[in-house]
């Protein structure tokens, strides 16, 4: 099935958890922050994703229990420049708020802005 097609059907279908977290996460409701949700990136389809802080969310069940399919997606994610946080389904449902502090202690992690150039003439620089 092509990714796309599949992403809308896994947002049709998605799980207790990922409602919960989805509900949570979208419309920027996290802090003023814009996440997307089963969403294809490369040849995987990532359960939530902030692409400005190049964050993914992972909501993982039982069928993530030692998956090896997970074991190749996390360092290849990685290399594509993405931190992958990963959750127990029961972790979202029963500590939602510790879920959501450490997706906002993530977030503040992100790599700092670049500092915003002096005016003119505080710079260092000689004027001609």
């Amino acid at each position: 099935m092509e990714s796309r097609t599949f992403a809308k059907q896994l947002r049709r279908n998605m799980t207790d958890a990922e409602h919960r977290l989805w509900n949570q996460l979208r419309a920027h409701r996290l802090d003023g922050e814009k996440f997307r949700r089963q969403q294809p990136i490369g040849p995987y389809i990532v359960d939530f994703v902030h692409f400005g802080a190049r964050l993914i969310v992972e909501a993982d069940g039982g069928q993530h229990n030692g998956s090896h399919g997970d074991t190749g997606r996390d360092p290849w994610l990685t290399q594509q420049g993405f931190r992958v946080l990963r959750f127990w389904n029961n972790e979202i449902l029963l500590h939602t708020d510790v879920v959501l502090e450490s997706i906002w202690q993530a977030l503040r992690e992100r790599a700092p802005s670049p500092p915003t150039p002096l005016p003119q003439g505080e710079r260092g620089e000689t004027q001609t």
